[in-house]
């Protein structure tokens, strides 16, 4: 039986030079900056073997958690209107909202809890908790799961 592999999350700073430049040639090749990981190489300053020795084994944190189904919880005020600002939020960042679960207003507030598929975020998954913040009439906002 294989072994599991075991993940880490280590701060940038700490990590093995190579580490990084993989990672930025990966992003020039995944954003379409550069149409072949030859040319990808180059720009960053390694070989392509180093590249394709750790292609598989090293991404930024935020893109572990791309493509995948993220549950957001949510405290809205009662007020009409919030929720639609909140589904906005998620329609300007790419997000394909697959359910929505909101529980009967109490002392003004309501628990929504919102799971999106995150594969076509145009912006970083830490953004999006930032501008649901600061939507008015959320009182609090966070990522449950993912």
């Amino acid at each position: 039986m294989p072994k599991m592999p075991n993940y880490f999350v280590v701060e940038s700073a700490a990590l093995p030079e190579i580490f990084l430049k993989v990672a930025e040639a990966k992003r020039l090749v995944d954003t379409g900056e550069v149409e072949t990981v030859h040319r990808a190489t180059q720009m960053v300053g390694i070989s392509r073997s180093a590249f394709y020795k750790y292609k598989d084994s090293v991404r930024p944190f935020n893109d572990m958690l791309h493509g995948r189904i993220v549950t957001f919880q949510n405290v809205l005020k009662d007020e009409p209107g919030i929720l639609s600002a909140v589904l906005g939020v998620f329609a300007q960042c790419g997000a394909n909202i697959l359910t929505i679960n909101q529980s009967i207003p109490s002392n003004g507030c309501a628990a929504v809890t919102v799971t999106a598929e995150t594969n076509s975020l145009t912006r970083p998954l830490e953004e999006v908790e930032d501008l649901l913040r600061a939507t008015p009439g959320v009182v609090k906002a966070e990522i449950l799961a993912g």
